[in-house]
């Protein structure tokens, strides 16, 4: 009989499809103290590794700075058997160089904003001041789909 945690388990091509979906994720990088600092952001892809764009002197940079271990969850689901999600476990890379930032940013746009294409870059140019690219660098994947139960 297999294990629960098998029968749950979302393939890969699943979880590319997941990963794409328009969700919001929960990034938790490790604060001053020892303690989670978990946010919800919105997140684009660059060069097929998730991205997210956020102000230099947020929280979560300063922390990833300090050290890059990040964890990531993107989920949802309302009810158990509904239940679906993939964990990202990895390091984050705070990335500073305006074009790929705005990279980032204009990745996010495309995903969430609902724009014209003719209108991306200017919001994108907007997301992208004073901010920096975090680009998650997967080490470990996690997934979950309690619909296949």
């Amino acid at each position: 009989m297999p294990k629960r945690r098998d029968q749950i388990k979302m393939s890969s091509e699943e979880i590319e499809t997941f990963l794409h979906g328009r969700r919001t994720m929960t990034v938790a990088t490790i604060g001053r103290d020892g303690w989670p600092h978990l946010v919800a952001m919105w997140y684009g892809f660059l060069d097929g590794a998730p991205v997210f764009e956020t102000y230099r002197k947020s929280q979560k940079v300063l922390n990833l700075q300090r050290d890059d271990r990040i964890t990531c969850m993107i989920e949802d689901g309302d009810a158990y058997e509904e239940l679906r999600g993939v964990e990202l476990v990895g390091r984050g890379e705070v990335i500073e160089d305006p074009e790929v930032v705005m990279a980032a940013a204009r990745s996010v746009v495309q995903r969430y904003f609902g724009v014209p294409d003719d209108q991306i870059d200017g919001f994108a140019a907007a997301l992208a001041a004073k901010r920096v690219a975090v680009k998650v660098h997967v080490d470990q994947v996690v997934s979950w789909d309690h619909s296949k139960l």
